[in-house]
């Protein structure tokens, strides 16, 4: 695996056009909410499913080579955001209070604001992906609903053991015991490494990632 950088910076640009189209249209409950909000133009572009790629470039969470790479990915995220800004700003104008903010003397943006980190539970649910830059809680488990059990296998993780060969109803079971592949006999030792969960990861590591994303 790798990553398509052309893809990424076609996808930041658009969403960031997105983003000031709902300022747009967003019906704004009170008019002085609606003149805060379109005179600075703010927007949050996040990321989800960091933890994902990881495991799919086969780099282990709490590794050197992760926080370099998570930096360089949320670099390229940025400029690529500041890029998409800077030209609405050429079509529609800069945000009203541009001429007295920090970026007075630049180059005209459209927004005051254009990334932002957040968690993502739920959207991440939905998008069936990790949540923000965190690693997965579990690659395995189980959501209990009255008398039903929903089981939830990481799809990284089936997708590659089954690809390398490994994936046995022996394994499937032990990981949803256990919810980490750390200490799975039938696992090899490389991807027992790559599919770290969050418990296993030590708390600096934590904080290293959200200071290279920062």
């Amino acid at each position: 695996a790798d990553i398509d950088w052309d893809s990424l910076r076609e996808s930041v640009q658009l969403c960031i056009r997105f983003l000031d189209d709902v300022i747009e249209v967003n019906p704004y409950p009170l008019k002085v909410i609606d003149e805060c909000v379109k005179s600075n133009r703010r927007v949050g572009l996040g990321v989800m499913g960091w933890a994902d790629m990881l495991m799919k470039l086969a780099v282990p969470y709490d590794s050197e080579q992760a926080v370099e790479l998570g930096g360089r990915v949320m670099k390229f995220i940025n400029e690529a955001a500041h890029e998409a800004t800077e030209r609405l700003a050429e079509e529609r104008g800069s945000f009203p209070t541009w001429p007295n903010s920090i970026y007075a003397g630049g180059k005209p943006a459209r927004n005051a604001t254009v990334t932002t980190i957040a968690p993502t539970g739920t959207i991440s649910i939905i998008g069936g992906c990790s949540s923000g830059i965190e690693p997965i809680f579990a690659l395995a488990f189980q959501h209990v609903v009255g008398d039903r059990r929903l089981t939830f296998v990481n799809p990284v993780f089936e997708a590659m053991a089954s690809t390398h060969g490994f994936f046995t109803q022996e394994v499937r079971d032990e990981v949803l015991k256990k919810g980490m592949a750390r200490g799975v006999k039938g696992i090899p030792e490389q991807f027992q490494r790559v599919f770290v969960t969050a418990h296993e990861v030590a708390p600096e590591w934590h904080i290293r990632h959200q200071a290279a994303f920062q």
